[in-house]
Order: structure tokens, then sequence, then C-alpha cells
């Protein structure tokens, strides 16, 4: 199975950029959107078929215009759960689920703390998350989450670590946060296979960040223990450009 995880900041302004052709050729099996910022009814659906993505599931915030995650998939799912059941980060549209035959594959938008009440908001929703995915996984081991978890996690994640030691997406409390989650059970797929410097997801739209590569890895698809084993392969597509984000893939045998 070939997964895609891509923050598209808008889908309809990712599609006008050539979104729809660009995952006809990308081909995943499952691709997980982050960042929607539309209803379903704004979408064009049937183009979205066409391109061979019959499956679509949308999760929108209540906010129009804001957040937003999808699933798109050539594989019908078992099962779909949208949200968490936590209503602080259900209204937001941050967490979508389909369930396969032996996998679970999560669409995630953390929260970024842009302000101290936004930053205590992202705090909240981390810990909360921490505990949702604990319980889940009782049931549910062989998951998947793909996702804008608006944090670098090591040094080696981001082009300026001493610059940005006191921004929100590397602070050390929400550095620590990630790493408790992947020692909770989950495996980097993308530091599995790569351990090399300047490999990142995000770029910022001024100063030329991205053709300078001055960028942040924010953008991860993180792997039960369980499925380990089964990776195959995990990489970065920095030259899809529909977003300030870029796509990350994970497949697995």
């Amino acid at each position: 199975m070939k997964i895609i995880s891509y923050n598209v900041n808008g889908i309809r302004a990712a599609i006008t950029k050539g979104f729809i052709d660009w995952l006809q050729q990308a081909n995943p099996d499952v691709i997980c959107l982050q960042e929607i910022k539309a209803t379903q009814e704004q979408i064009p659906v049937d183009d979205i078929t066409a391109a061979g993505y019959p499956y679509q599931y949308y999760y929108p915030a209540t906010k129009k215009g804001y957040s937003g995650v999808a699933i798109l998939s050539k594989i019908k799912p078992n099962n779909v759960v949208y949200g968490t059941g936590i209503q602080h980060m259900d209204f937001e549209g941050r967490n979508l689920r389909a369930d396969f035959d032996d996998c679970s594959v999560m669409s995630l938008y953390l929260p970024s703390g842009t302000n101290i009440e936004r930053l205590d908001h992202k705090f909240m929703f981390m810990d909360d998350f921490q505990t949702y995915i604990n319980e889940l996984k009782q049931t549910i081991p062989n998951l998947i989450i793909c996702g804008d978890y608006n944090i670098c996690h090591e040094a080696i994640d981001i082009h300026d670590p001493v610059r940005n030691k006191t921004v929100s997406g590397f602070l050390p409390a929400e550095r620590a946060w990630l790493d408790g989650f992947m020692k909770s059970g989950f495996v980097d797929s993308f530091r599995h296979f790569n351990k090399e410097a300047h490999h990142y997801s995000w770029w910022s739209y001024r100063a030329g960040a991205r053709g300078n590569n001055k960028g942040w890895r924010i953008d991860y698809n993180l792997v039960s223990d369980s499925l380990q084993h089964r990776l195959k392969r995990a990489v970065i597509l920095p030259d899809a450009v529909h977003s300030d984000h870029c796509p990350v893939l994970v497949e697995i045998e």
C-alpha cells in the first residue's frame, strides 16, 4: 500500500495548480490531506473520482475556509471515523480515520501555536490526542498516522535550530511531546530510511525560503511499531509545488 500525506493549504487552490494531474501521476492507494479549507460541496469530487479515487471522505472545520482534513482512496475502507469524539478537536476538523483489512490510516492536522492562546490549545490537543491514541491502539494496533504535526522533532529537521528554538513548532516542550509520542509505539517512517539533514516538508512563502531550502520537516507518516517490519520505502516529494508544504510518502508491504 502506497500512502501519501499532503497539507494542500486549500484544496481548491491546489487544484488550480495542477493537483489532480499530479495525483494521477503519483498514484498512491490512499492520500491523506490536511488544511483542505473547503466543504465537500465546494470540491470537484467527480474530477477526483475520474482520477481514480472513488472513495472520498471530507471532514471540514465548522469555520468556513479553515482547517479540515480528507482521505481519498482507491480502496474501499471497511469503516470511516470522523473526528475523535473530543469536541475541542473536532469542531476544527482535524482528525479522520479509514480502517482497512490489516491497517488503519489517519489524517491528522495538529494545531499550530501562533499565539499564547493557540499554543495553550495546541498543548491541550497534544495531551488529549496522546490519550485518545493510547486507547485506540487497544483495539486498532496497526495505525498509520499521517499528517501535519506542526512540530519539528529534532535539530536535523529544521534549517536554523538555534534561531528557532523559541518559535512554536520547535519549542522544547513540543519536541519532547513528539518524542514521547513516537516512543509510545510509533516509527518515524522517513527517518527509518533516511538520517540525513536538509530534508524538509514546509517552507515559508517569504524571502525565497523554498528556493534556498530553508525549511522545516513538520509532516510525518508515523507507523505503529507492529508495522515496522513491513516498511518498504518512505520519501519526501519536494517537487510537488501546489502548497507551501510538500507531500510525504510511505509504502507498506
